[in-house]
């Protein structure tokens, strides 16, 4: 197994512990490399850096990081990458798919999931998953930047309230 710096190795000791740890962007990269996260984000299909607002359907309520968004109602989030396409083999898929660890994918503005509505190549238009336990999230999109209404969008707030209710239930 690969040595990770002191850091790194403090968080996935945390997670160890049940603690909530939140990669978005190079972060979900970072979940991917050190083995938190299976899988690996590749170039965008279309090999350029990508920034824009995109739709995500919210598949998994049950985590306490989604638990404040409503289930398949699209949220409009940014991107911003050069690697944001989600990539692993059949298995792990199968995997993800059937323990229902896909939390968000790239959707249109109605929640319908179309290749036309993923921007990167994503399988199966994957923007987000966790670990098997719930408490390890990774995903693309920025929800940090869709947080104030003076920059036009709030849709990112959920995500942040909802682990603001998961700290506030458990302390």
């Amino acid at each position: 197994m690969a040595a990770f710096s002191p850091a790194m190795e403090s968080v996935k000791a945390f997670a160890a512990t049940g603690g909530l740890v939140l990669g978005i962007c190079n972060g979900f990269q970072v979940l991917t490399e050190t083995g938190m996260l299976p899988g690996a984000l590749l170039r965008n299909r279309s090999l350029s850096f990508i920034c824009k607002d995109v739709y995500l359907k919210t598949e998994n309520i049950d985590l306490p990081f989604t638990r404040r968004l409503d289930k398949n109602a699209p949220i409009r989030i940014p991107i911003a990458h050069a690697e944001g396409n989600y990539f692993c083999d059949q298995e792990t898929l199968d995997e993800l798919e059937s323990g229902n660890r896909v939390v968000f994918r790239y959707c249109d503005r109605n929640g319908q999931v179309t290749e036309t509505a993923n921007p990167n190549g994503s399988l199966n238009n994957i923007a987000g998953i966790t670990n098997r336990e719930g408490n390890v999230l990774g995903m693309m999109p920025h929800p940090e930047r869709a947080m104030e209404t003076i920059v036009g969008n709030t849709d990112g707030m959920g995500v942040f309230q909802s682990i603001l209710t998961q700290f506030q239930e458990v302390h």
